[in-house]
C-alpha cells in the first residue's frame, strides 16, 4: 500500500518536473523522456513487490505475521510483569504498615473518605444458628439464592478471604475478584491479591457498591465499615465451623424481607433480608 502511494505521487512529481518545468530536458534515453523510463522502472519494482507480497507471501506473509505477534506478546508480557512488580512492591509496603487487621479501624478510615459515593455491602447466607459453612464448603443448595447473589454482585468488585476463593472452582465471572491473604507470595488466577481489607477497599473505591462475600474473619472485619447487609436467612440449623458475627441491632435495622418457602428445588425455607446501617 505504501509502495503504491509513493509510486503514484513520486511518478507524478517526476513527470511534472520533466515535462512541465523542463527539468533534465536535455537528458533523453533512446529518444524518450527520462521521466518515462524512471516511472517504468519503478512500476516494474512495484509489480515485483506486489508479487512477493500477495503471491509468494515473502513480505507480510504468515512468517511476518507470526514475528509481529510474538513481538507484541513479548511487549505485553514485559508490561504485565512490570505492573506485577509495582503492585507487589506496593502491597509489601502496605503490608509492613498495615497487616491483616486485628481491628477494622484502618478499613473504617479508608471507607469514610468515600462514604457518599459507595455502599459497602456484606452479602451472606446464614443458618438459624449463625453457621455459614463447614470444611470450607457450603451446607445447602438454594438455586434462587445463587441467582439472587449473581444478580446483585455482577459487574462489581467482590472481596473475599483466601479460603473462600479456594472453595470456588474459579474466580467469579463478570466481577472483579479481590482475595485477602496474609501470604505475601500467594497467587490467584483471574483475581487481585491483597493483604488487608483496607487495601481491598482502596482498590474498589471507584465501584459504587463493592461486595464482601466471606469468610467469617473477613465478615467480622467488614461489618464495622459496611453500609448494607444482604442476608439470606436459611431457616434450618446446621453443624459447621464458620459462623457469621452477631448483628448489633442498635447499629443495624432491617429494611426489607422476602420469604421463600421450600419447594421441589429448595430443601429449606429461606428469607432474603436487607439491613441498613443506622446513621446518627
Amino acid at each position: 500500500y505504501y509502495h503504491f502511494v509513493f509510486f503514484l505521487f513520486g511518478s507524478l512529481t517526476f513527470i511534472v518536473l520533466n515535462l512541465v518545468f523542463g527539468y533534465g530536458k536535455e537528458l533523453k534515453i533512446f529518444d524518450s523522456e527520462w521521466s518515462f523510463w524512471a516511472v517504468g522502472l519503478w512500476a516494474l519494482l512495484l509489480v515485483i513487490h506486489s508479487f512477493e507480497v500477495f503471491v509468494t507471501n515473502r513480505f507480510l506473509g504468515k512468517a511476518w505475521k507470526r514475528q509481529q505477534i510474538e513481538k507484541l506478546v513479548a511487549e505485553q508480557q514485559a508490561g504485565i510483569e512490570k505492573l506485577r512488580k509495582q503492585l507487589k512492591i506496593k502491597n509489601e509496603k502496605m503490608l509492613m504498615t498495615a497487616p491483616l487487621e486485628s481491628s477494622s479501624k484502618l478499613a473504617t478510615d479508608t471507607i469514610e473518605k468515600s462514604k457518599n459515593k459507595q455502599i459497602i455491602t456484606v452479602i451472606v447466607a446464614v443458618a438459624e444458628n449463625k453457621v455459614i459453612g463447614a470444611d470450607n464448603q457450603l451446607l445447602w443448595y438454594l438455586p434462587d439464592d445463587l441467582i439472587h447473589f449473581k444478580k446483585l454482585t455482577t459487574g462489581h468488585y467482590v472481596i473475599m478471604g483466601r479460603k473462600t476463593f479456594e472453595s470456588m472452582p474459579k474466580a467469579l465471572p463478570n466481577r472483579t475478584n479481590i482475595v485477602i491473604t496474609k501470604q505475601t507470595d500467594y497467587k490467584a488466577e483471574n483475581a487481585i491479591v491483597v493483604h488487608s481489607l483496607s487495601q481491598a477497599l482502596e482498590l474498589s473505591k471507584n465501584d459504587p457498591q463493592p461486595f464482601v462475600i466471606g469468610g467469617g474473619e473477613i465478615y467480622k472485619l467488614a461489618l464495622d465499615c459496611a453500609d448494607r447487609i444482604e442476608l439470606t436467612q436459611v431457616h434450618h440449623s446446621f453443624k459447621g465451623d464458620v459462623f457469621f458475627p452477631e448483628i448489633d441491632f442498635q447499629k443495624w435495622k432491617e429494611v426489607q424481607s422476602n420469604f421463600h418457602p421450600k419447594d421441589d428445588r429448595h430443601d429449606y425455607d429461606f428469607t432474603f433480608k436487607r439491613f441498613e446501617k443506622i446513621t446518627n
